[in-house]
């Protein structure tokens, strides 16, 4: 299957998955639409692809592609026009004793055990808080674009992780864990906070937040980041 919006792809097969349950809105039938082969999607056509509403899981770069529903929308912030709001400001004044470091991609039993404490606090019954540690490094470790282990600290003690892709035209949040134990601290707020400074510092347009759902508790919160845009009807408008 070819899909007509994907005219640059030449080398790129596409497919659909069989329906599986929906993550996010209950009741509802899903499918993706994935990219292959995963060798050829080096960082510059994942780039492209990313324009077009795909992401990736690990080395799968996928999109929605739901029979009977269109409420996933890929989401990115326009860097250059947000501006925070009074709760972000607090979140980014939580945030000052945190010490940031960029660390090699590869496991780390540490990083682990947040992410099963974080997964248990925040996602469970969801699926992701049995994965197991190569379930965990399939998801989070293997990349074959350009991807950034950044590591968030407080007195040495490990509150945030955060993967993210570097695309020419700004940055992709992969996904973030974060310590689900201290109270107030919006560390999640926080991450993506720094991603968007991030992205200034770099000199890009976007930060990419994977797919907004105005219906679903776990994804409408990123519209609290405007500008955001959705890509629907095959172009980027201003939510």
């Amino acid at each position: 299957m070819k899909p007509r919006d994907l005219p640059a792809f030449p080398l790129l097969q596409f497919y659909a998955t069989a329906p599986y349950g929906c993550s996010y809105l209950p009741g509802r039938v899903a499918r993706s639409q994935v990219a292959t082969p995963t060798h050829l999607i080096d960082a510059a056509t994942y780039a492209e692809l990313v324009r077009v509403g795909f992401r990736r899981s690990g080395v799968f770069s996928y999109r929605p592609h739901c029979d009977a529903c269109r409420e996933c929308l890929p989401a990115r912030v326009v860097v250059d026009d947000f501006r925070s709001n009074r709760t972000q400001r607090r979140a980014l004044a939580h945030g000052t004793e945190l010490v940031i470091a960029e660390r090699p991609l590869v496991f780390r039993e540490e990083h682990y055990a947040l992410y099963q404490r974080y997964q248990c606090a925040r996602h469970q019954g969801g699926g992701m808080d049995q994965d197991s540690r190569d379930q965990y490094a399939h998801f989070l470790l293997q990349s074959h674009v350009d991807s950034r282990l950044i590591e968030f600290r407080q007195q040495d003690r490990l509150r945030i992780v955060s993967i993210v892709d570097v695309l020419d035209d700004g940055l992709s949040s992969v996904y973030t864990f974060y310590d689900p134990d201290v109270p107030g601290a919006s560390f999640g707020s926080y991450a993506i906070l720094w991603q968007i400074n991030r992205c200034r510092e770099l000199a890009v347009p976007y930060l990419y937040l994977g797919y907004w759902i105005k219906d679903s508790r776990k994804m409408a919160y990123k519209a609290n980041y405007r500008p955001l845009e959705v890509f629907r009807d095959g172009l980027w408008q201003r939510l």
